[in-house]
């Protein structure tokens, strides 16, 4: 269809209809500090100077950085078979396949996504277009709601703080109730959802609970009792929600092999590069008595009427375009070809190639703790974890960035990313993958080492 423009004639007439004054009292709503601005932009410049100076631009980026950073997204080596297949051009412009007749490809490449992702969680029913993982993990949470019709969820503070500001940003406008289940504080299971915590507050009267949301591992990288957590939300008549780290998942036991009923997740680590914070994956799986709960797209494989094998749309009437009323979410962009790279990537390392991923980076996380607790920077929670750790490090945020300038990004400051947390306030939250190396990690302790050394003062000028 041709792009026809309005002319100021056809915009008054509008602006008539439907009863404004001007185009700005549509946007009424919206505060004025929040409404967008002008654009102020450069004059024009020829196309050779306008490169030179974004080439400058991008010289500022550092690429070289020896990196131990996780939080949420991680580093992890992709065959070079995925980017050469999400370069062919008929999935750059793929979109919602309303028409199965003429999007069989795009639905093949959902179809293959959803069911590796379906083998790697044990759940029945996984669907695809979600944002990223903390939008995934709210839509879980929501879907416990609307099937138990019960309004009170509860959420580990062991599940990445960005995660839960998303749930409690989703509830809050639901008018819904979020309430937060604490850690350990000491001893052998410190750093972990405190259960007996949990048995209380499933039992205190203030109203039942829809869901129970537990990550594994959690934000601070420790293994939590996912069995036990899904069995005390069960006899309390809740659902329960497994936050994963899906890498994880080639070592560790799905979720469906403790019983949750629902899995949410990033699909980031599934050959996803870092790429500035997005875009990114959502996972989202279900059992199949909730299938009818679950938002995104559901795809199928079917026989068409030659009997040849056909994909489909499944259960189409949960979406927003049929019976939008009743639609499960609002929010369902169409993530087919980060679902494509990840399906992609697992098709290409097997179910072999994923276990020596996680293992390998469990095995490079052992080391670095090693290297990290000989120069006295030793692991905060003593429980079990599989390749991310908070360690104890004085003046944290100052440690950090010295390394910073001395080419190392340690990981995370936990008291920026946590701040209501006292317990972390002077540690750091380290990750190693498989493309960590000895080398990096010998040139974290010894950096490391030298500013901690002689009672954990910085040296002067190492905080600007």
């Amino acid at each position: 269809m041709p792009y026809g423009p309005h002319t100021p004639a056809d915009r008054e007439r509008m602006l008539a209809t439907i009863g404004v004054s001007g185009i700005d009292e549509l946007f009424a709503d919206i505060p004025a500090p929040l409404r967008a601005s002008p654009l102020r932009l450069d004059p024009p410049e020829p196309e050779q100077t306008l490169a030179r100076r974004l080439e400058g631009l991008a010289d500022r980026n550092r690429t070289d950085l020896a990196s131990f950073l996780g939080a949420g997204a991680y580093r992890h080596w992709s065959p070079a078979a995925v980017d050469q297949i999400l370069l062919r051009g008929e999935w750059y412009t793929a979109y919602t396949p309303y028409q199965p007749e003429v999007s069989q490809g795009t639905l093949q490449s959902i179809y293959e996504y959803e069911s590796l992702i379906a083998e790697l969680v044990g759940l029945d029913v996984v669907s695809a277009s979600h944002y990223d993982g903390a939008a995934a993990t709210a839509e879980g949470a929501l879907m416990t709601c609307r099937a138990t019709r019960r309004e009170r969820i509860l959420v580990s503070r062991g599940i990445h703080p960005h995660y839960r500001a998303v749930v409690e940003t989703y509830f809050a406008g639901a008018g819904l109730r979020v309430d937060e289940i604490p850690l350990v504080a000491a001893g052998p299971a410190a750093g972990t959802t405190d259960l007996e915590a949990l048995s209380a507050m499933l039992a205190d009267g203030t109203g039942p609970v829809a869901g129970v949301l537990v990550a594994q591992p959690s934000f601070y990288g420790l293994l939590e009792p996912m069995a036990e957590a899904t069995a005390m939300a069960h006899r309390a008549g809740a659902l329960s929600v497994a936050v994963v780290e899906p890498v994880s998942l080639a070592v560790l036991a799905p979720p469906g092999a403790y019983g949750a009923d629902i899995a949410a997740g990033e699909g980031q680590p599934l050959g996803i590069p870092l790429q500035y914070g997005g875009p990114y994956l959502g996972i989202l799986a279900c059992t199949d008595a909730l299938v009818r709960q679950i938002p995104g797209r559901l795809v199928g494989m079917t026989t068409d009427l030659d009997g040849q094998r056909a994909f489909v749309m499944t259960l189409q009437a949960r979406e927003q375009h049929i019976r939008r009323e009743k639609a499960a979410s609002n929010i369902c962009t169409n993530q087919a070809l980060l679902a494509l790279a990840a399906s992609v990537w697992l098709a290409t390392l097997g179910p072999h190639g994923l276990r020596d991923v996680a293992a390998l980076g469990a095995v490079r996380a052992a080391e670095l703790e090693a290297a990290l607790g000989a120069i006295g920077a030793p692991r905060l929670h003593p429980g079990a974890y599989l390749n991310e750790f908070a360690v104890r490090v004085p003046n944290a945020r100052a440690v950090h960035r010295a390394l910073l300038d001395r080419g190392i990004l340690a990981g995370l400051v936990l008291a920026d990313a946590v701040p209501d947390e006292p317990s972390v306030a002077d540690a750091l939250l380290v990750c190693a993958t498989e493309v960590t190396t000895s080398e990096e990690i010998a040139a974290l302790a010894g950096v490391l080492g030298a500013l901690i050394g002689g009672g954990g003062r910085v040296p002067a000028g190492a905080a600007r």
